[in-house]
């Protein structure tokens, strides 16, 4: 009894743990999914009610799981607790309700079959909708822009409000602006320039992020062309801090000015910011370059890390640290920039090409093996090659500034203000 109570269940004689009896055991009231405030009870109410069998139902009946996602274990545990083995969730998962296919059958037939428009997917693929809904528009966007660079064209009213204004849209239904600085490099002219818009505009805040770039909070919609036409003139681009794509590549001061530093971590995070700005990715994408093992820039959390050695490069892949923490994996050792930057993009064009759509990086290497990414991308030079001129092709079409475009008049209908209607008079 007592190695029982001190080691568990399992210890020898004791009867196996049941893995989902400590979600049973919870009150009815206790909470689940904390950012949408719903409890045990309403989840497996619903289930009951309703007849649910999948996560997709519980999400779009209870809110549960549908926002941050961390508590999605819970919720599934608490499925195959009220249904039993009728729940799978290893089963495949339909892109949405519109169709029965999921997301890598649905790239692999766009592929196969030619498909070059939105319309032409879902004819033939059968999609039991004539416009598709607001989960399978915006992947089917993103499969056709990464699959056919330069002859599809992106459909702005498949994304969400951020993507089509190129602006974060905030609670109170302003916007926030974060202009891109180059590897964290800034200048007295750029920052003059962001002071002056603040001023100008009545910005209520401007705030330094972590990815080592100023945020200017509270831009109001219709303001957003004239502010990016000040921070254009600056020398300035869309951060794309709202962007399925590249963020921000941080880096520290390096070899030019730290006394550690074994490289210039600052010129080589500009040259891969330079290089990579612009591209979609089925998620946001985030990198880091550290002078030394000391690791000042933080890269072995990032999407894509490089840490600086003497003898060149550790390249290192597939960490977090947002909802979920987990550092990075080792991908190989690059001994020059031109190495590093060709790896880098073709592990980008690999994630492109094989990530569904909303799956970071690490969440994409942990479904389709380290091994086979590293096969593709250090072990035939062949296939890396081909992936970083695959990059290097579609970059050809992507890097347009899309604050530019719309300073110069594109979707001008975005950013007009809404008209105001008066209470009719009544004649006299």
């Amino acid at each position: 009894m007592r190695d029982t109570l001190i080691l568990g269940q399992a210890f020898r004689g004791g009867g196996a743990v049941d893995p989902l009896g400590a979600v049973v055991a919870l009150t009815d009231d206790a909470e689940i999914c904390g950012c949408n405030g719903v409890c045990k009870g309403k989840i497996t109410g619903a289930i009951a009610a309703k007849g649910l069998t999948s996560l997709d139902d519980v999400r779009a009946h209870t809110k549960a799981s549908n926002s941050c996602g961390t508590c999605t274990g819970l919720v599934e545990k608490l499925i195959m607790a009220t249904i039993g083995d009728s729940y799978n969730p290893a089963a495949l998962q339909p892109m949405c309700k519109c169709t029965d296919l999921g997301h890598d059958e649905i790239r692999r037939l766009i592929v196969a079959k030619g498909l070059k428009s939105i319309p032409a997917v879902m004819q033939e693929l059968e999609w039991t909708t004539s416009c598709g809904c607001a989960k399978c528009r915006p992947a089917l966007n993103y499969y056709l822009i990464a699959d056919w660079p330069g002859e599809y064209e992106d459909d702005a009213q498949s994304r969400f409000i951020n993507e089509r204004v190129h602006a974060n849209i905030q609670k109170d239904g302003t916007f926030s602006v974060v202009p891109r600085m180059w590897g964290g490099i800034t200048s007295p002219r750029q920052l003059r320039a962001i002071a002056d818009v603040a001023d100008k505009f009545a910005i209520p805040t401007v705030k330094v992020t972590g990815g080592q770039r100023i945020d200017l909070l509270g831009v109001r919609k219709e303001d957003l062309p004239a502010v990016w036409a000040d921070l254009n003139a600056a020398g300035m681009v869309s951060g794309a801090a709202y962007a399925k794509g590249l963020g921000t590549v941080k880096t520290c001061v390096g070899s030019d000015w730290c006394r550690f530093g074994t490289q210039d971590s600052t010129g080589l995070g500009v040259r891969l910011e330079k290089f990579l700005w612009g591209s979609w990715t089925p998620a946001k994408v985030k990198l880091a370059v550290s002078g030394c093992p000391r690791n000042c820039a933080e890269a072995t959390c990032k999407d894509i890390g490089i840490i600086c050695v003497d003898s060149g490069f550790d390249v290192v892949f597939a960490g977090a640290a947002g909802i979920e923490i987990k550092g990075t994996e080792p991908l190989c050792h690059a001994n020059s920039e031109d190495e590093t930057v060709e790896i880098i993009a073709a592990l980008i064009e690999l994630y492109r090409e094989q990530g569904r759509y909303l799956e970071r990086i690490y969440k994409w290497a942990a479904r389709v093996g380290i091994a086979s990414i590293k096969a593709h991308v250090v072990e035939d030079l062949s296939k890396r090659r081909l992936l970083y001129e695959r990059f290097v092709f579609s970059q050809g079409f992507a890097q347009v500034d899309p604050w530019q475009e719309r300073v110069n008049g594109k979707h001008a209908h975005e950013f007009a203000a809404m008209a105001e209607f008066g209470l009719p008079q009544a004649a006299e």
